[in-house]
């Protein structure tokens, strides 16, 4: 519930670490928003934090905001830091704003490739599919394996080198505060049956657009990836939400 304070449930930083101590931080508080340790709802107490990491209040305050500028938490004056608690209104929202630029950024890498007078960028991009390719391998072989916390890691890497390769630094910043505004329900969405399959024929269908330097199939390929992860999704809340009034 909002305002009640937090059960115990990070662990201290080793003393050892080899990265810089803001770094662990911040990923230490992302991944446990990612796996709900912080549940939508949750209050984020800053001196709470840095007690149960061993660590003082200045990095944990770092990663505070940073995590707040990528949407993974938002502050209400007086009140406090909170992780969102997402409604149907903002996930249609997300989607419809995230899917208009993720086929933007597909299509411009598909110009890319089909445009011979820009050769250093048809160089990148050629890169980049090459590098896109063995990740949709490894998602298959996860799927396989059954291994949801390796999918969910592989998925998310390779949209980042989608968004990295626009070259567009405010895209990708907006991207991202949009994306992590929805990370606690990315496993929520691939555990529906069939999702991950889906999810990996849509990815190879917008490398495969890229790779042909087809702007129109890039960006369609890019809309309908995020039209049917948003449509799972609502689906999800929906029955959800239908089960518990059959409850009550």
């Amino acid at each position: 519930m909002e305002g009640e304070e937090m059960e115990n449930r990070l662990e201290p930083i080793p003393a050892n670490s080899y990265l810089p101590l803001r770094e662990i931080v911040y990923e230490t508080l992302k991944d446990a928003i990612r796996k709900k340790i912080y549940k939508p709802g949750d209050r984020i107490m800053e001196s709470k934090i840095a007690d149960e990491l061993k660590v003082s209040r200045t990095p944990v305050r770092e990663a505070i905001r940073r995590l707040e500028q990528e949407g993974y938490l938002f502050t209400i004056y007086h009140r406090g830091t909170f992780v969102p608690n997402v409604t149907l209104r903002d996930i249609e929202d997300i989607f419809a704003i995230r899917g208009a630029l993720e086929s933007y950024a597909c299509g411009m890498l598909a110009e890319r490739i089909k445009d011979d007078n820009e050769v250093a960028a048809k160089e990148a991009v050629t890169e980049l599919v090459g590098r896109l390719r063995p990740l949709l391998d490894k998602i298959e072989k996860y799927i396989a394996e059954k291994d949801m916390d390796k999918i969910v890691e592989t998925d998310m890497e390779f949209h980042d080198f989608l968004y990295r390769a626009s070259n567009n630094t405010r895209l990708e910043g907006i991207i991202f505060n949009l994306r992590g505004q929805l990370t606690q329900y990315r496993t929520v969405s691939m555990s529906c049956p069939g999702r991950l399959e889906a999810t990996l024929k849509e990815h190879r269908d917008i490398v495969e657009a890229i790779a042909a330097g087809d702007v129109e199939a890039a960006q369609k390929a890019a809309s309908v990836h995020m039209k049917n992860a948003e449509d799972t999704l609502l689906n999800h809340f929906e029955g959800r939400n239908r089960n518990m009034r059959n409850r009550y």
